[in-house]
């Protein structure tokens, strides 16, 4: 956290970046005239008129400011920063605080969280940046006392190993806070995710998180040389290493563990020189398919552009990126000791071969301007998004997103499915239209792509029941999710599986390996204080 600046209690980013109520008012207006849908304004409830049960814990005095029961440190945890948070936050409802924030500056201090709450009975949810979009860091709990574990006093690039081109780095590290770091020695660990501003390394590692690079090294996954992690019953240090045949891994446990095996203190993880190439350009195509086509071409040849992202031309309307009559793809590709004209070229001509028509390329590293249009109007858009969302919650607006990866045969059928019965939900939960204005909007893009497959991501945007907004998109997700697993996809691509995803989890995974996983649990943490309900029942 920025020194004199405090996090919104309720929503995204810092206190000073909430719009003012003329503001406010001005977005409705705006909202309504596009859209056709949206209410009056209604700002959020201040953190002064929230009402929070009081602990149930009390704060154990002998430790010093390892714990704190402060209004503002609980109600800050309390929820992640999905759709349903947000509201929730909004209207001042948090109804499941930790009864303790705990704020450990190294591993014996986590050492110590653990083995206090566990003698007290209380569950622990490890809390990073507290971006979770699936129920992740809420501690719905009934009766049992809650502690949040916050890490992001661990932040620091401890060791960075230039031969072999990895760093060790503390868990709490925001991506601002490790890229700084790794920048003064010209590396970057090259993991941006959405939540990136906010967000831990901790945190992407235990909830397999995908950073906005489309291929190659596209999740934390392909980053990872080892892990660290504090359980209930001992330290999990895995030996770094390049690879390993020597069984199963250990970082493969660690990795979408979300807190419920162990804290993860710190990694080595993969880094390597900042890009001083990079070409750009953007492909405009009439029909979706085709733009499919030329994504499956391109990736399926090994040319592994950095930025290889489909948007729809609703979704291209939206964010700014084209003005709606077309397609777009956005191609990049970068280099720290070479130039990538020819790999750009060849992906254009793969493009043009299924009916695409490529803009001029840009490039850097040879004195060319910087990339700019489609790209940087998207890549814009998409920085501002989880801002822009807090003032559709404040102008009554159902304004969501979720993804899912699907295998190249059955990508058709999925995204016909799954764009149909969300405008269809949508539709008659709000009593929207389903055509025409104050219609629900469902718009595609693919964030990465395989040469297997492609992981689409869907935004949805309608007119919110004010008062009802968590149950009305409950029955949205609820349909949606369904129709994602029974098309062959997967519940989640990047988003983790928290407390929110459980149900279809549970149908993803195999029974065999569900049982192994309870097993392991129950190994390292047998009171099973560590984020219960989190991938598994208590």
């Amino acid at each position: 956290m920025t020194a004199g600046r405090r996090l919104k209690h309720w929503g995204w980013g810092y206190e000073d970046q909430a719009p003012t109520a003329a503001q406010l008012a001005e977005a409705g207006a705006g909202i309504r005239a596009r859209f056709g849908f949206g209410g009056e304004a209604r700002a959020a409830v201040p953190l002064e008129e929230v009402e929070v049960r009081p602990p149930r814990l009390r704060r154990p005095e002998a430790f010093g400011d390892l714990f704190s029961d402060a209004k503002y440190e609980r109600v800050s945890r309390a929820l992640g920063k999905a759709y349903r948070d947000i509201v929730r936050g909004h209207r001042g409802e948090f109804e499941h605080p930790p009864d303790l924030v705990a704020l450990p500056r190294d591993c014996s201090e986590v050492e110590t969280v653990l083995a206090w709450a566990e003698a007290e009975g209380a569950a622990v949810v490890p809390f990073g940046g507290g971006t979770s979009v699936v129920g992740g860091v809420e501690a719905r709990l009934g009766d049992r006392p809650a502690v949040t574990m916050d890490l992001r006093r661990l932040d620091r690039v401890v060791e960075v190993d230039p031969t072999s081109l990895a760093a060790r780095i503390e868990a709490g590290a925001t991506g601002p806070r490790l890229e700084g770091q790794l920048r003064e020695r010209g590396l970057t660990m090259r993991c941006f995710p959405q939540s990136f501003e906010y967000s831990t390394l901790g945190g992407w590692i235990a909830t397999r998180a995908g950073g906005h690079f489309a291929t190659k090294e596209t999740h934390v996954d392909d980053l990872v040389e080892s892990v660290r992690a504090v359980t209930p019953r001992g330290t999990w240090e895995s030996r770094r290493l390049p690879a390993s045949g020597a069984g199963p891994s250990p970082d493969r446990l660690l990795l979408g563990s979300e807190g419920i095996l162990g804290a993860i203190t710190e990694a080595w993880v993969r880094v390597r020189p900042r890009p001083e190439w990079k070409a750009a350009a953007t492909v405009r195509f009439e029909r979706f398919a085709d733009a499919c086509e030329a994504v499956r071409e391109i990736v399926q040849a090994g040319l592994d552009p950095a930025n290889c992202r489909l948007l729809e031309a609703a979704e291209a309307g939206l964010t700014g990126a084209g003005d709606g009559t077309s397609h777009l793809l956005l191609l990049a590709f970068e280099s720290a000791h070479h130039p990538v004209d020819e790999a750009l070229r060849l992906a254009l001509d793969a493009a043009a071969s299924h009916a695409g028509a490529g803009d001029a390329p840009r490039f850097t590293g040879d004195g060319g301007a910087r990339s700019g249009g489609a790209a940087e109007s998207w890549r814009g858009a998409f920085l501002a998004a989880p801002y822009l969302r807090d003032t559709f919650v404040c102008c009554g607006v159902l304004s969501e997103t979720f993804e899912t990866a699907i295998t190249w045969d059955r990508l058709e059928e999925l995204h016909a499915t799954v764009v149909d019965t969300a405008r269809r939900a949508v539709a008659e939960i709000s009593g929207a239209p389903r055509e025409g204005r104050g219609a629900p909007l469902v718009t595609c893009r693919f964030t990465h792509a395989y040469p297997d497959g492609v992981a689409p991501y869907f935004t949805v945007l309608g007119p919110a029941i004010r008062g009802g907004e968590v149950e009305q998109w409950d029955e949205i997700k609820a349909a949606v999710s369904a129709a994602l697993i029974d098309a062959g996809g997967t519940i989640t691509h990047h988003h983790a599986v928290g407390r929110d995803h459980r149900p279809w989890y549970d149908r993803q995974r195999p029974a065999p390996f569900a049982a192994a996983l309870r097993a392991a649990k129950a190994e390292l943490d047998p009171a099973a204080i560590l984020n219960p309900g989190v991938l598994l029942d208590p």
